[in-house]
């Protein structure tokens, strides 16, 4: 009878940890069900608006379409200007003689 009673609490406990697993596991798969829910209506949506003729005005106006009253402007580049040649200078540097180092070494400027 204790060795009935021992095997049906064996059970019992391996029941329970699978019932614990598996509510882990449902938890789990609700919160991925109502993260893909969101995502499915955020795409409707998208899928709305994309239908809509908000959606159509909005795509005219960007490529620069106008309705029947609307005047239309375009800008344009600013007229061509010639541009200006940057000037370089090069300077040359002469090569200072010996006497001039020794002066400029001690009395300085």
């Amino acid at each position: 009878m204790i060795i009935g009673f021992v095997f049906m609490m064996m059970d019992l406990n391996s029941r329970l940890s699978a019932l614990f697993r598996l509510t882990g596991q449902r938890d789990q798969v609700s919160t991925e069900v109502a993260h893909l829910q969101a995502t499915k209506e955020e795409i409707q949506q998208q899928i709305d608006f994309a239908n809509s003729d908000a959606a159509v005005g909005q795509w005219a106006r960007l490529e620069h379409m106008a309705l029947p009253g609307d005047k239309l402007i375009v800008p344009l580049p600013e007229a061509q200007v010639t541009p200006q040649p940057a000037v370089q200078l090069t300077t040359t540097s002469e090569k200072p003689s010996q006497w001039q180092v020794w002066r400029e070494l001690f009395f300085g400027e």
